[in-house]
């Protein structure tokens, strides 16, 4: 049942594009009917984007709690999040640094001449102001969290639960037993999200089509092109960094995690393959106390894609324009890239507000960003995946570093207790023998 969603997804990816054309073809003179033809379709993506928020917050405190109270060490807590963090610092480096080589060697903005005019971009900053940022993160209300899938404010109130529940011992243990029944629960009803997943593909990318056309992809080729190739090669280095841990195990994982990647593809949201992420982690064998803890993690602070794609665009607007900067310079760029895109997890069209931020802290011009506009939700569907990918391998990597990788379970066997097309179900019991860890999310 699981390779049949993955060929249905295929499917509604396929309808969606000659649908969008066909529609294009039908009603592209006409810009006002076309996006009113592109917003029906898009109703279908919609209604799972909003069935997906639905959920991710009762998922993710749920798991995650559960995964914490049944960690039983505080310094195993303390242990695997340092490995996190020091995965996502070391990725994070590499996928800004990929960037910057590949926006150089193929200088896709060349020759564009663009004038300076001194426009507003339209696109709003003040999300990245450091300070309020780091006010957020700390919750004032866990219902307010809750209602606006605030993950990083869910991920610090779950974890001072998690621990509270594990220091107050056999008195906790009523609250853990409703909380594991929450999470059956919860997986229960991501299994019954999923379905609706093929429906969206279709609608996202016939929405897509109608408005825009296949020609803004020959008239943006190249950009699009040569950044596909630049995450290819991330894509490739992220594979032989898992392998490093993994071995054939690797091959194994991408095969699990391929459905989430086309999810997260054709909708361009991370949201949106997160349920069906913590089904895959858990049928390739990572417990459900590791991936719960992890994952979250990896959504708000392991975004290979998007950081790529900052250090890309930026040094794109510049050529576009003509400015010629010095590599120290430009390597100034990717250390303050560094820092401001760990905090954009919650901000709407996250990578070009980092972007947007980069360009006036430079005195670059801003207004550039509309110049890739037309074009930034399919170079977005490509990072999205890769920030998928990403964290997949990230969460693995982390599980097998500290040996509770367990044996994957056969894709075309039912898992226990869960519905036909799957619900994430998780080790039975939740490995309460095993001492295993955690997983996650980031919108």
């Amino acid at each position: 049942m699981r390779n049949r969603l993955t060929v249905f997804i295929l499917i509604g990816m396929v309808l969606g594009v000659i649908t969008g054309f066909v529609a294009n073809l039908w009603v592209g003179g006409d810009e006002t009917l076309a996006k009113d033809v592109a917003g029906y379709f898009h109703l279908l993506a919609d209604i799972f984007l909003h069935l997906i928020k639905m959920i991710i917050a009762p998922l993710v405190f749920s798991t995650l709690v559960a995964g914490i109270a049944h960690m039983g060490d505080s310094a195993a807590l303390g242990r695997i999040g340092g490995r996190a963090l020091a995965w996502f610092i070391i990725a994070s480096l590499i996928s800004l640094t990929l960037g910057l080589i590949f926006v150089n060697f193929f200088a896709p903005g060349d020759g564009l001449n663009l004038v300076r005019s001194g426009a507003d971009a339209g696109v709003n900053t003040e999300a990245l102001n450091f300070r309020d940022f780091i006010l957020h993160v700390f919750p004032t209300s866990m219902i307010g969290a809750m209602a606006d899938n605030q993950i990083l404010q869910i991920v610090v109130f779950s974890l001072f639960v998690g621990v509270a529940l594990t220091a107050i011992g056999d008195k906790g243990k009523p609250i853990i037993t409703v909380i594991e029944a929450m999470v059956e629960l919860m997986l229960q009803v991501t299994g019954y999200v999923m379905r609706v997943a093929p429906f969206a593909v279709f609608g996202a990318l016939a929405s897509s089509v109608t408005v825009q056309g296949l020609g803004v992809l020959k008239t943006y080729g190249e950009l699009v092109g040569e950044f596909y190739i630049a995450l290819f090669c991330l894509w490739l280095l992220l594979f032989g960094a898992g392998s490093i841990f993994l071995g054939k195990r690797m091959f194994k994982l991408i095969r699990y995690v391929r459905e989430p990647i086309l999810i997260a593809f054709s909708t361009a949201s991370s949201e949106a393959a997160y349920p069906k992420m913590l089904e895959q982690l858990d049928r390739f064998g990572i417990p459900r106390r590791i991936y719960s803890f992890v994952l979250p993690l990896g959504y708000s602070f392991n975004l290979d894609g998007s950081m790529m794609y900052s250090t890309f665009a930026t040094i794109f607007i510049a050529q576009a324009y003509g400015i010629d900067l010095p590599i120290a310079t430009q390597i100034t760029i990717l250390l303050v890239l560094m820092v401001t895109s760990k905090g954009i997890a919650a901000v709407p069209r996250a990578s070009l507000v980092v972007v947007a931020a980069t360009l006036g802290q430079f005195d670059l011009p801003v207004e550039g960003i509309a110049f890739i506009l037309a074009v930034d939700h399919f170079m977005d569907m490509g990072r999205t995946a890769t920030n998928v990918l990403g964290n997949a391998i990230a969460t693995s990597v982390i599980t097998k570093w500290e040996g509770m990788l367990e044996v994957e379970e056969p894709e075309d066997v039912p898992h226990p207790k869960a519905p036909a097309h799957g619900a994430a179900h998780g080790r039975a019991g939740l490995e309460l023998a095993s001492d295993m860890v955690d997983d996650g999310h980031k919108g």
